[in-house]
């Protein structure tokens, strides 16, 4: 996890993380009026980017995302304390594209993400929804801590708002775009590699990456579940809308907490090295080299 933090050495994975920001913001103020739950969030298919860009552009995504959903936030008007949460959920919803590809054992393609196999749909499929999950479970705990909005009905929302649009649109987006940025050598693995001269073994990356998986799929399942059924909080959205100052739960409080922290130590496990770990990366080359 520490190229999140020594990227900001590197001149080009700023300016790209500039560049992704202003992208990101952009997608998204225009479907400010299509709210869903008004004034904190709306129909938004700018979701796709988060994952795509991240696939594309490692850490320098994960802060354009976190970024560019914090200020959309503040020029679109829907500024509010939960913009924070916004933020880290925003952050991770990169952050888990790239550090789970090629690191999630049978499930993964042993390819690289150009969309041009079913296991490679599959694949993106998968770290799709771990990422919708991720960033559902994060903002929906932070709505909820807030006592704005109940968790579980957030954690719906979110998800299926962040799934939908990555999961139709991030294959044609993929498809047409990694290989151009490849050829050109702007892929993050490509910046990154030329000041890196190791790589994190890859059952070193496997463990924690399957680690958020599993932890951030599990926290939406059993928040859901005691939202419904232990708090009696109706599934789904309400047909009267959502009630602001419903939230407030303990029980959620203390399972996001848990929840979150597994997260983060799993996230500190990742390895140092921004690699998706294929053949045919810079870093797989020089370990190739060594070996």
């Amino acid at each position: 996890m520490r190229e999140v933090f020594t990227m900001w050495r590197d001149g080009r994975m700023v300016a790209l993380t500039a560049v992704i920001t202003a992208v990101y913001m952009t997608g998204l103020i225009p479907f400010k009026g299509f709210a869903i739950v008004p004034g904190f969030t709306e129909i938004r298919p700018a979701n796709v980017l988060p994952v795509v860009l991240g696939l594309l552009f490692g850490p320098a995504a994960a802060w354009g995302a976190g970024f560019g959903n914090l200020f959309s936030d503040a020029f679109g008007g829907t500024l509010t304390a939960g913009s924070t949460f916004g933020f880290v959920g925003n952050f991770f919803s990169a952050f888990v594209a790239y550090k789970l590809w090629g690191n999630l054992g049978r499930l993964s393609s042993g390819e690289k993400p150009k969309m041009r196999s079913v296991s490679q749909l599959v694949e993106y499929g998968v770290i799709s929804f771990v990422a919708a999950a991720t960033t559902a479970t994060i903002i929906s705990w932070g709505v909820d801590l807030l006592g704005l909005f109940p968790f579980s009905v957030f954690a719906i929302i979110i998800t299926l708002n962040n799934f939908l649009a990555a999961a139709i649109l991030g294959p044609i987006l993929l498809y047409v775009l990694y290989p151009r940025f490849e050829a050109a050598e702007l892929l993050y693995t490509d910046i990154l590699a030329q000041g890196d001269d190791f790589e994190t073994p890859a059952r070193q990356r496997q463990i924690p990456a399957i680690g958020i998986a599993v932890v951030s799929v599990s926290w939406l399942v059993v928040g859901i579940l005691v939202g419904v059924v232990v708090e009696g909080v109706p599934f789904g959205v309400p047909a009267s809308g959502i009630v602001l100052g419903t939230g407030g739960s303990m029980v959620q409080t203390a399972i996001g907490a848990v929840a979150f922290a597994l997260i983060l130590g799993f996230s500190a496990m990742t390895g140092s090295k921004t690699t998706l770990g294929l053949p045919g990366s810079r870093g797989a080359k020089r370990a190739e080299r060594r070996g």
